[in-house]
């Protein structure tokens, strides 16, 4: 009688919530009637520590979350996982205690007292009452389950909503005009103290233990030369955005030297080379925090910074957005963007924190970096005429430690096909560290599968986009909420969507679905991201000039000088 009422839904006339109160009380006096008072009092006990154990209870993942639902929304590179929002589940301490009520005495007095009384009970009454408690608790936990799933589906869908807003915002920004004059629009460099750029590149022998991160910054940080794939091609690190956007921005037909002709300031910190250098190294936060909070008090002497409190300035980031943003229970990364004085800058990033207004994505470095346009033009020819042999690609490793990952998934599907169907390339036998390999795999695929890593974006997005290979998305985070000066709203147009959880629950075979696409849409697709959307995803080298095209440096550089012009 009392699971039956429990589970139908609440009515508004007084009839229904009559029986309701009815069911409930006549439940309640059919447990408390076959129990003496103090015993009755133990159980009042029991219960009382079961209802804290339902707040703080086991965790249900998501890959949803902000400040907006009092969480985090992602995780940092490296990395820990920390995007969960908490739905309370009970656990059994109860009916653990009960079952437990004839083990051996505690040492502790009290506990002895009450099993001396529950012993007084029958064997009989303690199943019964177990039986109905259990029925209860089982009731009142699918209750608030369904309950918490209603919340959180509705916060995360206020969430979403609030994202594409600033997304909207963002592309907003864009002129469709490419400024031939830089009248009105001076770009200013600060001129810091070595100590916040050079000096970080100067301490790459040491920055990671495994390798020497010297090479990398060779060539204006574009890396070693990859003769084997062309003009162009260099062995980039992903993590070389900061020296290479200053590189570049050094030699802006726009840049000028006096402040009070500038529109843009542009502040040369290598905040992601700053936390690099401490990722393996056991130091105080504090310590992590300093370069960050000298740059602060360097900023607070000069004119412009304090004229308009920041809102003209920019700070190109080269990691992603929450390692700049440590939490109190964390020593992960710095708080370099929760600062205060932070707030104003626009930070351009390779991954964004979502529902930070003042955060941009801009692409991840790949491996082409072209010096004209008929460098473009030459590997858009390659790609568009290459014979792609295989249908579907994963370069990647398993998750083992992130129960939520869906890698292994993909990865057992596309091994359990033919190779033609499906290749993988497992990068934990090093083979993703060849940007070769890495490229010539891209090239020969239709399609390549990207689902989320350490964090939801992946260099290797952009790497395939470049190869000509169509990505596979599983997470809207993963590219959709990120780049909005350099992907287009309709992510049909070069990119296939299958939602993450489909995978982890076994719902789709991903090589099948992707059999379904016909070769004029994926022809339609690659054309369109070997056309329209490449040269836009590439970062020229630091004297590259281009007439027809607009590389990634140049998109993020315009549009940012397009924002403070209608600012002011």
């Amino acid at each position: 009688m009392a699971v039956s009422m429990n589970r139908r839904k609440p009515k508004s006339s007084k009839n229904s919530e009559t029986k309701q109160h009815c069911s409930c009380s006549a439940f309640l006096f059919k447990i408390l009637s076959r129990i003496p008072l103090g015993i009755l009092l133990l159980i009042l006990v029991y219960l009382w520590s079961s209802s804290s154990t339902i707040i703080s209870g086991k965790i249900v993942h998501i890959c949803v979350s902000s400040r907006k639902l009092s969480n985090l929304y992602c995780l940092s590179a490296g990395t820990q996982p920390n995007f969960e929002i908490p739905i309370p589940l009970t656990n059994n301490s109860f009916t653990r205690n009960i079952e437990n009520i004839d083990a051996s005495p505690s040492t502790n007095s009290s506990v002895t007292d009450d099993k001396e009384i529950v012993n007084a009970l029958s064997s009989s009454t303690i199943s019964n009452i177990k039986e109905d408690v259990d029925i209860f608790r089982k009731d009142s936990i699918r209750t608030e389950i369904d309950g918490a799933d209603k919340n959180r589906n509705e916060e995360i869908a206020i969430a979403k909503k609030a994202v594409k807003e600033q997304l909207q915002l963002h592309r907003s920004w864009m002129s469709s005009t490419n400024h031939a004059s830089c009248e009105g629009r001076g770009v200013y460099v600060y001129d810091l103290p070595s100590k916040f750029n050079k000096d970080l590149i100067g301490q790459c022998e040491d920055m990671m233990p495994w390798t020497n991160f010297c090479e990398y910054f060779n060539n204006d940080a574009l890396g070693e030369p990859l003769a084997s794939l062309g003009k162009g091609w260099y062995h980039t690190h992903q993590y070389s955005l900061e020296p290479i956007f200053h590189s570049r921005i050094l030699s802006h037909p726009c840049r000028v030297y006096n402040e009070s002709e500038a529109k843009l300031f542009y502040v040369p910190y290598y905040g992601g080379l700053d936390i690099l250098r401490w990722h393996f190294k056991n130091v105080s936060v504090d310590v992590k925090d300093t370069l960050a909070m000298d740059l602060m008090k360097w900023l607070e002497h000069r004119k412009p910074w304090v004229q308009n409190s920041g809102s003209d300035h920019v700070f190109v980031l080269g990691k992603i957005s929450w390692d700049f943003r440590r939490r109190s229970y964390t020593s992960w990364g710095t708080r370099f963007l929760e600062l205060e004085q932070m707030q104003n800058p626009i930070k351009l990033l390779i991954e964004r924190q979502p529902w930070e207004v003042n955060d941009i994505a801009i692409p991840h470095p790949t491996f082409f970096h072209p010096h004209s346009d008929d460098d473009i033009v030459a590997w858009q020819q390659k790609i568009i005429g290459t014979t792609r042999k295989s249908l579907v690609s994963f370069a990647g490793a398993e998750r083992p430690n992130q129960p939520e990952s869906i890698r292994s998934v993909l990865i057992n599907q596309c091994t359990s096909t033919s190779s033609d169907k499906c290749q993988f390339l497992d990068c934990k036998s090093g083979g993703c560290n060849q940007p070769e390999t890495v490229t010539e795999l891209f090239m020969d695929s239709e399609f390549c599968l990207q689902p989320p890593g350490d964090s939801p974006t992946r260099k290797s997005v952009f790497d395939s986009l470049v190869s000509g290979c169509i990505p596979v998305l599983f997470d809207p985070f993963t590219a959709y909420y990120q780049y909005p000066w350099h992907l287009p709203e309709d992510h049909r147009k070069y990119s296939v969507f299958i939602d993450q959880e489909e995978v982890r629950q076994m719902k789709v075979d991903v090589v099948g679905r992707l059999s379904g696409i016909s070769a004029r849409e994926r022809d339609e697709m690659r054309r369109f991201i070997v056309y329209e959307l490449l040269p836009g995803l590439v970062y020229g080298d630091a004297s590259s000039r281009f007439e027809k095209f607009q590389d990634a440096f140049s998109i993020s550089v315009n549009t940012l000088l397009e924002r403070v012009s209608r600012m002011q």
